[in-house]
């Protein structure tokens, strides 16, 4: 009985998370199967609202900006039950509102929020969480000027999670103190899009007591998500932003915007020291370095929103310095996991146990899963190691002078150009056999089998300009008809009249969204990568160096990442143009483009095998092949 008594006590620990000055008849924190459960009240939670001190002064007026955070948390919770808290930091609250239905913060008599967006707090609050919707500064109810990915939107952030480890002052409406003794200081930050990017620039500054962050199609690099090694996609974006998500009268923050739009380099487009504030990889703020929270980062390969080579280059920075991660890479567009088809109830439980380990300490084999979900066709999902699929191959693709792509060097002194202009995609890529004065294509032959891009490509050109620099674009097309996912339409979901209900709801806020179902659509050929640069860039983001006329140098850069599988008897192709039209805001440069076809290749990461075929389809569970073998006449990619 001796022995039995420890045993006996270690199991009862594990299914129960309790304080001795917790009454007996109140809930405690509760575990069974690796999961806290819903035992604590949600129409009963605490709902309350208070204003933490920043570090910051952003609109100038003499006093620190205060940060409005909306609270709910169980009404047990205070200093005999501490919680710990998800954070979800938004500019979109009174705007654009947030999710698939645009839900927006709903207000009682007294100021509290009786509605608050996304199934978070309906979901965690009764398993043992607080749930904070915080008002990103210079947006809804907090003061100051939003300065889009800079010091005054990582700084308000950040000072939250002070605020909880009781670093920071916070103030209810009346102007009295007030502190966070409910709380066990360990928080996670979440969220789609730009909620996502605070959390990547709050864990960027080391903050102590962020735990964990889950960023959902999140920037990494402002400069990424508006330049591609010096090609820009839109001028004054940031100005722009910020006066769409600030609600206050526009004479308030415009000093704000002209200084964003005096610094932003929209002239050259380079990488200059606004950029770098706005860096979470290597910036002036924060760096990946710094990162002690766990990343569980999500996002898709074809969001030409935050576009992938954000997740790409963080997951990498990451994986550099092993923090742990997890990853789910899909293939719509701009779009949260809450609505990949057939994966809702996948989200939320997977959610579940990250944060359940994260944050309260349960042991629940979340850590030692596969790594990465990927998303291999509409409905296709497999689960990996790691991503990239770790057993891919770089393959370099070459082009020749009557038009082909394959694995063999083209003829030296052989030659292909074209000029500069501003083309839209569809126009590039369009009759691929025939000559066009703005672009250049070289295809494949019928690929014999199926081949998985994993990862990102790498473009490789020798050129010489008859003027100093040029825009260049690299696209790796599929031609072939197939049945794909269609991103474009609806951002690649339709949303349905149906509901499903993930946590508890109130009259005022309930629990429930609407299904969605994956768009798809019959095409005769699809943009598989895309990849841009300004040529005078091709050594230094920050210090440009035109190309001298009739000189031949070497351009490399890397596409946007992508996992897609290019199927048996499709064919592959590479097409070099100059200003995309679709991506950037720039005019072409007139600059005619000679490209030395002899040194000039594509480098694709290639996970070889038909993993289509053997991935069933609907199915959200089934853990896909790790590797996939080739006959051995073919593993020297004799094929093409």
């Amino acid at each position: 009985m001796s022995q039995l008594r420890p045993a006996l006590v270690a199991v009862a620990l594990t299914l129960t998370i309790a304080t001795p000055a917790q009454a007996a008849t109140d809930p405690v924190v509760t575990v069974e199967n690796g999961r806290t459960q819903p035992v604590f009240s949600y129409a009963d939670a605490v709902r309350e609202h208070v204003y933490v001190e920043s570090s910051v002064d952003s609109d100038a007026d003499g006093k620190a900006d205060r940060v409005r955070v909306d609270v709910i948390r169980p009404k047990e919770s205070g200093p005999g039950l501490k919680v710990p808290v998800i954070i979800d930091e938004s500019p979109y609250y009174d705007n654009s509102g947030r999710g698939n239905e645009g839900e927006r913060k709903v207000y009682d008599a007294a100021g509290n929020v009786t509605k608050f967006p996304l199934f978070y707090d309906n979901y965690f609050v009764p398993r043992g969480y607080a749930v904070l919707n915080v008002d990103m500064l210079g947006t809804t109810r907090s003061d100051g000027c939003p300065d889009i990915g800079g010091k005054a939107d990582v700084l308000g952030g950040k000072a939250v999670i002070d605020w909880l480890n009781g670093r920071a002052k916070a103030y209810r409406a009346d102007g009295t103190p007030v502190v966070a003794d409910w709380t066990t200081g360990k928080a996670a930050m979440i969220g789609k899009s730009y909620d996502g990017t605070l959390a990547n620039a709050v864990a960027a500054t080391g903050v102590e007591g962020l735990e964990t962050i889950v960023p959902i199609a999140a920037i990494s690099s402002w400069y990424k998500y508006q330049r591609s090694n010096g090609v820009i996609y839109n001028y004054d974006y940031a100005s722009w932003l910020a006066n769409y998500i600030d609600t206050d009268p526009e004479a308030k923050c415009q000093a704000v915007r002209d200084r964003m739009d005096a610094e932003d380099g929209d002239d050259t487009g380079d990488y200059n020291a606004f950029w770098a504030e706005r860096d979470y990889i290597s910036g002036l703020l924060g760096d990946a370095s710094k990162v002690r929270a766990s990343v569980f980062v999500v996002h898709t390969s074809n969001d030409l929103n935050v576009k992938p080579d954000n997740f790409s280059t963080w997951w990498q920075a990451l994986a550099e310095r092993n923090v742990p991660r997890k990853i789910w890479v899909g293939q719509y567009h701009h779009v949260d996991p809450f609505d990949f088809e057939g994966r809702r109830g996948v989200w939320v439980d997977t959610l579940h146990r990250w944060f359940d380990h994260w944050l309260h300490g349960v042991r629940n084999g979340i850590m030692t899963e596969p790594r990465a979900d990927v998303q291999v066709g509409p409905t296709q999902w497999i689960r990996q190691r790691d991503w990239p699929a770790p057993f891919a191959a770089k393959v370099a693709l070459r082009p020749a002078a009557d038009g082909s792509l394959g694995l063999d060097r083209a003829a030296k002194g052989a030659t292909a150009t074209f000029a500069d202009v501003a083309m839209e995609e569809e126009e590039m890529i369009a009759d691929v056999g025939t000559a066009k004065p703005g672009r250049v294509a070289f295809t494949t032959g019928p690929l014999p089998l199926s081949l998985r891009l994993s990862g990102t490509p790498t473009a490789e050109l020798r050129v010489k300009l008859d003027k100093p620099t040029a825009n260049m674009t690299a696209l790796l097309v599929d031609f072939g008809t197939a049945t794909r996912l269609d991103w474009r339409r609806g951002q690649g979901i339709t949303t349905l009249t149906e509901e499903d209900c993930h946590g508890e709801s109130t009259a005022a806020d309930d629990a429930c969204y609407r299904k969605v179902v994956t768009n798809v659509a019959e095409r005769p050929a699809e943009i598989v990568a895309r990849g841009w640069i300004d040529v005078q860039n091709r050594s230094s983001l920050s210090s440009p160096s035109p190309l001298p006329a009739g000189t031949y140098g070497t351009v490399r850069w890397q596409t946007l990442p992508h996992d897609y599988t290019f199927r048996k008897g499709h064919r592959l192709a590479l097409v070099i143009a100059g200003t995309d039209a679709d991506y950037s805001s720039e005019q072409g440069t007139g600059a005619n483009v000679t490209l030395d076809l002899s040194a000039s290749n594509v480098s694709v990461p290639f996970a070889v095998g038909t993993p289509l075929a053997d991935v069933p389809k609907d199915r959200t569970t089934f853990r896909g092949p790790e590797r996939f073998e080739l006959p051995e006449p073919e593993r020297e990619f004799s094929f093409f």
